[in-house]
């Protein structure tokens, strides 16, 4: 009887294309093969010492093992809206307009949770990651989704994207509820200008709609490029939310630490259902991570060139062994097309033989969508004498393709 009960959310989810790699991966582990791992962007590096001290200072405390606050304890709410004031020159009430989440991708799927009803529809662009999509899906809402074009520096084609999402809103029916922004953007590191961000709150007060914005990796930017904020914009505030987390940034990944700022109403909304569903995170988390933000930045400037100097590395072995890939000027990530001698087999299979053959791990595109096939995503989390062993390895696995030809 109970086989015939269905689950019908669950059923609209597709397989989780990154957990076909991670079995793969794992079960060349289990067998004794060294994987070259850059399917995830976990960072490698330690939590800087000042944080974990803190952490530890805090947790030594008898007061602090009890239940915290859900939307985030005062001290931290205050440190993110001085975060976006140093940042950005952004005012922002702590109490309204922040709150903390256990990390970007819960937050996501609270909001989601919170604000759509069922049918609502959110605009995506495409590729995107993941849970920007499926969200609003698990919510009950629908997605709508245009490809994401920009140049071969990775700046975003800001007309185009803007011709399009004009079509998307002249052609569904319900008009789109909610458009999801995320720059630099995961997977493919592309960019913005600050003028972007004016233009789409003028679209959104024009058209009717709200902004979620992701700059996850805002902090991760080379050769002199800085990640605007919509909160910036005159007016953001009446449309818009951003989200932010740790886990790039301060090498705190585990720690589950992020936030949302803006929009009174969608923020309360935010904070109105994790009131129900949580407790919040542990409170020496909350107070290390008021240090993270209050603090030195320094180690954010060191984390922030490793990645740099990992992608010249990167850049300079893949294309002496025959990938070449170009440079981008943002995030932790190289958003790679695959060789063409391999283009046939597309991203999946491509990274599926790249792991079994040749002992490294990248993410396909397709599992970011379909305007990501015939690319990988390449995670810069491995130091430079296992990038240029990767080199070997594809370079080696490469040269049966080319011998075909």
């Amino acid at each position: 009887m109970f086989d015939e009960i269905e689950f019908d959310r669950i059923k609209r989810l597709p397989k989780y294309v990154f957990a076909e790699v991670n079995e793969l991966k794992m079960a060349q582990r289990r067998a004794g093969h060294d994987v070259i791992d850059f399917s995830m962007g976990n960072p490698d590096g330690d939590t800087p010492e000042h944080i974990r001290q803190k952490l530890i200072e805090s947790a030594q405390k008898t007061k602090t093992h009890g239940y915290s606050v859900s939307k985030g304890i005062p001290k931290l709410l205050l440190a993110i809206s001085n975060w976006y004031k140093r940042r950005y020159n952004v005012d922002l009430d702590p109490q309204t307009q922040c709150v903390a989440t256990m990390g970007s991708k819960e937050g996501y799927a609270h909001l989601a949770y919170a604000i759509t009803n069922p049918g609502d529809v959110a605009v995506v662009p495409d590729p995107t990651y993941p849970i920007h999509s499926y969200a609003f899906i698990l919510a009950g809402g629908n997605v709508v989704k245009f490809g994401l074009v920009f140049d071969e520096d990775y700046q975003v084609d800001e007309d185009k994207f803007f011709e399009d999402l004009e079509m998307v809103f002249k052609n569904n029916s319900p008009k789109p509820k909610y458009v999801v922004v995320n720059f630099p953007h995961n997977p493919t590191t592309a960019t913005v200008t600050p003028q972007f961000y004016q233009r789409l709150v003028a679209m959104a007060k024009k058209e009717r709609f709200y902004i979620i914005s992701d700059i996850a990796y805002g902090d991760i930017t080379f050769n002199g490029y800085k990640t605007p904020s919509i909160m910036e914009v005159e007016g953001a505030l009446d449309v818009a939310v951003e989200s932010f987390t740790l886990s790039k940034s301060y090498n705190m990944a585990g720690w589950r630490v992020g936030f949302f700022v803006g929009n009174t109403k969608l923020i309360g909304a935010l904070q109105k259902i994790k009131s129900w569903l949580d407790y919040g995170m542990f409170t020496p988390i909350q107070v290390a991570a008021t240090v993270a933000l209050n603090g030195d930045q320094e180690c954010v400037a060191q984390i922030t060139q490793k990645y740099d100097h990992r992608q010249d590395v990167l850049i300079e072995s893949f294309n002496r062994a025959g990938w070449p890939i170009r440079r981008n000027q943002a995030s932790m990530f190289v958003w790679a097309r695959i060789p063409k001698c391999v283009e046939h087999m597309g991203s999946l299979e491509f990274s599926k033989q790249l792991l079994t053959q040749a002992g490294v791990a990248v993410a396909p595109g397709i599992g970011f969508g379909e305007h990501g096939e015939n690319y990988v995503r390449i995670a810069l989390i491995e130091n430079d004498k296992r990038i240029r062993q990767a080199a070997r390895n594809i370079k080696k696995y490469l040269q049966q393709f080319k011998k075909d030809n």
